[in-house]
């Protein structure tokens, strides 16, 4: 096969191999391996030189879809709890497949009127959701990393005027440090936005009052108030990714109107604890940040990549990632967005298709009823835990998140992170559930992460039965250090 020309008129072909696919594949999800490693000998069935003469695309996609539906590691389904991510609701997959199907140019109104359009409208709606005020900015990107660095760019282009400085034309020669306080809750991609607007990862300071990582408020005040009146940038971090835990962001917004300071708030998943009555508190006084992170691929369960970024004066967004100033992309009017002038990216895809099918299919009680379902579930898992003689529940069970390791009676302390390494280690390989491990308060500790739209207390009680199952391991033959 050469030029794809000569396929024009049999382009849904492909689709149609894809749709066949989907069928089988999306009904088998809770029944099959998360992870089946003796499938990742098919991904050789994809390498190889560079083809001279292409096979046409029904070659290709049949291959393709034989390995992929196959040697994938099924993060899409019930029991992937290894990291913080949700799957995709009937409607964000259906949505995501009509934005390949259309391939519009989102960043630009006169490219893409609907892209542009579909955001405006996904952004109002996430803002109902969430209780953010209306009036504030908003854009999609592709990750919260990249949500962190639109709110922290709007956070210095903030900074730095109140130093004189448009950072944006003139950079950032001759400026001091920017302070960037948080607690120990904080997330690393946060320290990576920082990386990347280059005020180093390492120059945020964190302020916690235990080995919990929660801020100490006093600390916090005092290493403001040791400014002298400089403006600081706080960051306050709405459910941490081995507990849930949250900080108190009313206090924060408190400290950040004292002193004349920005409050950028990490939503990336907690944000969600906002459709909930029984988890709200945790979010009171996000509506008082200047910026907030959040993501869709998490809680909302909209395919990879998605991330949102909401920015209480908008006008920063436009400062600092500004207009092009070239005649072939002219400005948009007032009542239009040119959406590449408010984030990072240039080139954009159209996220907002599956962001505004979801909402639009299953409205604010059915977001709410997901999110009441995995605080549900993980309620169970943790009383599951609590219940099994050899398993130590590590932190309280506040949102989607279950912190525990495995602690049987007969096996010294020094010895646990090991067991609970290697338990981890086997319960990634056996693939029939996918939750590894992590370390918490130094303790090496398992941390799943309960927000697919499929699961159930059923999956819950299905990662006990397998850790259960797999804890023959032998203690190794360690001395106490």
């Amino acid at each position: 096969m050469d030029d794809p020309l000569a396929e024009a008129n049999d382009a849904v072909a492909p689709l149609e191999l894809v749709l066949a696919a989907a069928r089988p594949y999306l009904a088998g999800l809770s029944d099959r391996k998360v992870h089946d490693g003796s499938a990742d000998a098919l991904l050789a069935r994809l390498d190889g030189p560079l083809p001279e003469r292409g096979e046409g695309a029904a070659g290709s996609v049949e291959r393709l879809l034989d390995v992929a539906t196959r040697a994938a590691t099924h993060s899409s389904g019930p029991r992937f709890f290894h990291l913080v991510v949700g799957g995709s609701t009937p409607a964000a997959m259906a949505g995501d497949w009509t934005a390949s199907l259309i391939d519009q140019v989102a960043g630009l109104w006169v490219a893409s009127p609907l892209a542009a359009k579909v955001e405006t409208i996904a952004l109002r709606w996430l803002k109902d959701l969430f209780g953010i005020p209306a009036s504030y900015g908003g854009v999609i990107t592709p990750s919260a990393t990249l949500a962190h660095v639109t709110g922290l760019a709007c956070a210095r282009t903030w900074w730095a005027a109140r130093h004189g400085v448009d950072v944006a034309a003139q950079g950032l020669a001759g400026l001091p440090p920017m302070p960037v306080f948080s607690s120990g809750l904080v997330h690393p991609s946060t320290r990576k936005a920082l990386q990347i607007l280059g005020h180093g990862r390492d120059t945020l300071r964190t302020f916690s009052g235990d080995d919990t990582g929660r801020v100490d408020l006093v600390a916090l005040e005092s290493a403001l108030a040791g400014l002298g009146g400089a403006p600081a940038i706080i960051v306050g971090n709405l459910g941490e990714v081995h507990t849930g835990d949250s900080d108190p962001l009313d206090a924060m917004a408190d400290l950040a109107e004292r002193y004349g300071s920005w409050l950028h708030v990490d939503g990336a998943f907690g944000m969600f604890a906002a459709l909930s009555p029984r988890t709200a508190h945790y979010a009171a006084g996000v509506e008082r940040a200047d910026s907030i992170t959040a993501d869709g691929h998490k809680w909302l369960n909209v395919p990879y990549d998605c991330g949102f970024s909401f920015v209480r004066d908008p006008a920063l967004q436009t400062r600092a990632f500004g207009a092009w100033g070239v005649s072939y992309l002219p400005e948009a009017d007032a009542d239009q967005t040119d959406y590449n002038t408010l984030g990072p990216e240039s080139s954009r895809r159209a996220r907002a298709l599956p962001v505004w099918a979801t909402l639009a299919a299953y409205g604010r009680a059915g977001h709410r009823a997901m999110v009441e379902r995995h605080l549900d579930v993980a309620a169970h898992l943790g009383a599951l835990v609590e219940q099994h003689p050899d398993l130590e529940l590590m932190a309280p069970v506040r949102l989607c998140i279950v912190c525990f390791r495995y602690r049987p009676a007969d096996v010294p302390e020094h010895l646990l992170d090991d067991l609970n390494a290697r338990l981890g280690e086997a319960l990634l390989a056996d693939g029939r559930v996918y939750a590894g491990t992590s370390r918490y308060r130094g303790h090496t500790v398992f941390r799943p992460a309960l927000l697919n739209w499929r699961t159930t207390p059923a999956d819950a009680t299905h990662l006990i039965k397998t850790l259960t199952t797999l804890t023959t391991l032998p203690p190794t033959n360690q001395t106490p250090p």
